[in-house]
């Protein structure tokens, strides 16, 4: 069982990789984790339809551009949770980070910070930038029947990208950056999208 106690100690003890190279974009996301009733479950959220953003409608986290003003990454992860859902992450909520990842695609650094909510919370969606959240748990992301390949064709790129089916929440799939700051987590706890025995 993935206790807050037990997250907290394996990213205390893991050095997150940090990545310092210029790019066009820097952002930060808030994982945000809660006990469920089928366990450990993660927020994700559903980017509302813009045809200028690269993420439009795409599964994610609350998140987004690290501004100047924003005294540090962290920082603009909970700003941008407060824009996005409404959510106002507190000190204690804070467990850690987890790994930088940068973009395939696009010139993008994304720093991760991962929280634990132990109380009820509502959420006021931002319908510009949001359509929908949800709660999953970690259990059914790893059920090796939603796991798959599917072709993702953008200008100058087709590719090939591995995604989670989330059907009951959504008919778009888990994939991109997200996927990869999931499989991350979940790798320190010896973990991957196909095997859940120890959750």
């Amino acid at each position: 069982m993935l206790t807050p106690e037990l997250i907290q100690q394996r990213l205390n003890d893991h050095q997150p990789l940090a990545f310092d190279r210029k790019v066009e974009r820097r952002a930060a996301v808030a994982m945000i984790l809660r006990q469920g009733e089928s366990g450990t479950e993660v927020l994700l959220i559903q980017r509302a339809e813009h045809h200028l953003d690269p993420w439009s409608g795409d599964l994610g986290f609350p998140g987004g551009r690290i501004e100047d003003e924003d005294p540090s990454a962290r920082a603009a992860a909970e700003r941008e949770t407060c824009e996005e859902i409404g959510l106002h992450l507190k000190e204690r909520h804070y467990l850690g980070r987890n790994d930088d990842l940068s973009g395939i695609r696009l010139s993008v650094n994304i720093s991760c910070f991962v929280y634990y909510l132990d109380e009820p919370v509502e959420f006021a969606l931002n319908r510009d930038e949001v359509s929908k959240c949800f709660w999953v748990p970690l259990k059914t992301l790893m059920q090796p029947e939603r796991s798959d390949y599917l072709h993702f064709s953008r200008p100058g790129t087709d590719r090939q990208h591995p995604v989670i089916h989330l059907q009951e929440w959504t008919a778009k799939p888990l994939w991109g950056i997200t996927y990869r700051l999931i499989d991350n987590f979940l790798g320190l706890f010896d973990l991957s999208f196909v095997n859940s025995e120890r959750i």
